[in-house]
């Protein structure tokens, strides 16, 4: 299992399993940076081979939803890693 951490002050992010998905809500605290990084992850995911692997949906208030198939969960988590949207990633 991988756990995760992140800045409190910059963003809130939860996560909630659906059947073979898992939901994550991404609230970002008026920060422009990392609403661009927010973006980059919906960029790598929406121009990469595997159609349906994560769904972006963006909402008013800086709110963001990723619908991430449950295989594609590590790679979702380091690519959050990856655009420093987390500050620790680490498996238990």
């Amino acid at each position: 299992m991988l756990t995760y951490t992140f800045d409190v002050k910059t963003l809130e992010i939860s996560e909630i399993a659906n059947g073979q998905d898992v939901e994550f809500h991404i609230y970002v605290h008026g920060d422009a940076a990392m609403e661009q990084r927010v973006k980059d992850i919906q960029h790598d995911f929406e121009h990469n081979h595997v159609l349906m692997d994560v769904l972006f949906y963006a909402f008013k208030n800086h709110h963001y939803q990723f619908i991430v198939r449950k295989d594609y969960y590590e790679e979702f988590i380091l690519s959050l890693m990856k655009h420093r949207l987390l500050t620790s990633v680490s498996w238990v």
